[in-house]
């Protein structure tokens, strides 16, 4: 008795599943597979889409054709039924040797491109109506390396991802994840590392999505029982880059459709990039085999700004908008604030802001003011490159000297009375705040601090010098 497309299925789905390196490809690319019927050795089988049935022919083609051939026979046949729109569309394939050995894509079914391939899936990156399936990347084109300032807080993290931008997926950075606390620029080199890679390979698709949409969608996907239509989509793209997906905490349902989507297309060279506010390491609430995925690659963070780099993001925004503004200013700016890149243009389009609609003149005294009202709601903190330039300026020294190994009073004075009050007035370490004086161990940071605190309290001419530098300082 002949058996049944049912059964003839279902035998090669386990010869199939136990020459599979792991379950989750059997799941993601075999259980959607519905056998529809069996007639004179032709086994017809329904497969979701287009992209689906190409997947099949490039990664297991010698597979099926091995477990069609050993359930039906030598001359057996394989025909797929691709859904689109609820109607199939059919091609009749052979799994002979020369077929094979002659085409690198034997299944030629046509596609009504204006219809969605995703059916139910409410997917907004489809454009229809093209020859070829375009994606909207939502990349923002304003975020792009031409205005990432690179400094020593972020050059690691810039490097690799201009590297992985010449040849996605293909260097060892991948997953290339970035992580950094808010507002230091992770999103923006992440749109970056987008922009510059959809410039040098117009083919590739690139697709740019914040952690919680991508929850969003998977979970619309499941209501819709289109979580298969889900997996495909993101099964396509070349470069994925998942913004903030520490939002993924507590969603197991969406941690485990994300490592199938990592597995595939890590497997198959795509590449993956993904920002944080914590290392791998540090996410709570995560699946220890999604944070073991997430360090497969690069991890590099992004710290905050010096000054000087600081001083360039101002210098670069300033510029963009065809803004002159005095360089004094501009400094103040950058050593006055300490806590993001984000609040420092914010502190910088505040400034802009007040002197247009109030029409007053940009001064210090004005940058001043607005400084106090921009930072009162925080704890301020100066910083130990700001407190260099106001003891250097006092003194008429160049800042530059302050890292020269010189041995001139008037530069060995003024570094100690940099450390001094680095130490006491920021929440750095002896060892950083003598590693940004010339390069000191502690040990010379602590004597400096107890030279300063000896001559304040026997030499009158440099108790007011230490005074009036710390009136400067905290102004």
């Amino acid at each position: 008795m002949q058996k049944g497309h049912e059964e003839v299925w279902n035998n090669c789905l386990q010869i199939i599943k136990d020459n599979l390196a792991n379950e989750f490809l059997y799941k993601t690319w075999f259980e959607p597979i519905r056998p529809l019927k069996l007639e004179s050795k032709v086994l017809t089988i329904q497969v979701p889409s287009q992209y689906f049935c190409e997947f099949l022919e490039e990664h297991y083609v010698n597979l099926l054709k091995k477990t069609i051939r050993r359930e039906i026979g030598q001359s057996a046949m394989l025909q797929y039924s691709i859904v689109l729109d609820s109607q199939s569309q059919y091609s009749t394939i052979q799994p002979s040797e020369d077929k094979y050995a002659t085409s690198n894509n034997p299944v030629n079914v046509p596609i009504n491109i204006n219809s969605n391939p995703t059916k139910d899936f409410p997917n907004p990156f489809i454009l229809p109506g093209l020859k070829k399936i375009k994606i909207n990347s939502q990349l923002n084109e304003a975020l792009s390396f031409d205005n990432f300032v690179e400094g020593e807080c972020n050059r690691l993290a810039r490097s690799a991802g201009y590297a992985v931008a010449q040849n996605p997926g293909k260097t060892s950075f991948n997953p290339f994840f970035i992580y950094s606390g808010v507002g230091l620029g992770k999103t923006h080199l992440a749109h970056a590392i987008g922009l510059e890679t959809k410039k040098n390979f117009p083919d590739k698709i690139v697709l740019y999505v914040s952690a919680e949409q991508f929850v969003h969608q998977y979970t619309d996907s499941c209501k819709n029982n289109t979580r298969n239509d889900f997996l495909q989509f993101y099964q396509m793209i070349d470069l994925l880059i998942i913004d903030d997906i520490q939002f993924f905490a507590k969603k197991t349902g969406t941690q485990d459709v994300f490592f199938q989507v990592f597995n595939s297309l890590h497997s198959t060279g795509k590449q993956i990039i993904i920002t944080s506010d914590k290392t791998p390491a540090e996410l709570c609430d995560f699946e220890q085999r999604v944070i073991s995925r997430l360090k497969w690659g690069l991890s590099a963070d992004l710290q905050l700004p010096d000054s000087q780099t600081k001083i360039k993001i101002l210098e670069s925004k300033l510029y963009k908008d065809g803004i002159e503004m005095p360089d004094d200013i501009i400094e103040y700016l950058a050593y006055n604030i300490n806590t993001s890149v984000r609040e420092l243009e914010g502190a910088l389009i505040s400034l802009l802001a007040q002197s247009s609609f109030n029409k007053k003149i940009i001064t210090i005294d004005l940058a001043r003011e607005m400084i106090d009202k921009f930072v009162r709601s925080n704890v301020r903190e100066v910083s130990i490159e700001y407190i260099q330039k106001v003891v250097f300026d006092y003194f008429n020294l160049p800042i530059a000297k302050i890292q020269s190994s010189t041995r001139k009073r008037e530069i060995v004075q003024a570094r100690q009375l940099a450390m001094y009050f680095s130490k006491k007035l920021t929440k750095n370490s002896l060892a950083i705040i003598g590693s940004k004086c010339g390069n000191k161990d502690h040990a010379t940071v602590l004597h400096a601090c107890k030279a300063v605190t000896n001559l304040y309290n026997t030499d009158k001419k440099y108790k007011t010098w230490v005074d009036d530098l710390e009136k400067r300082i905290a102004n």
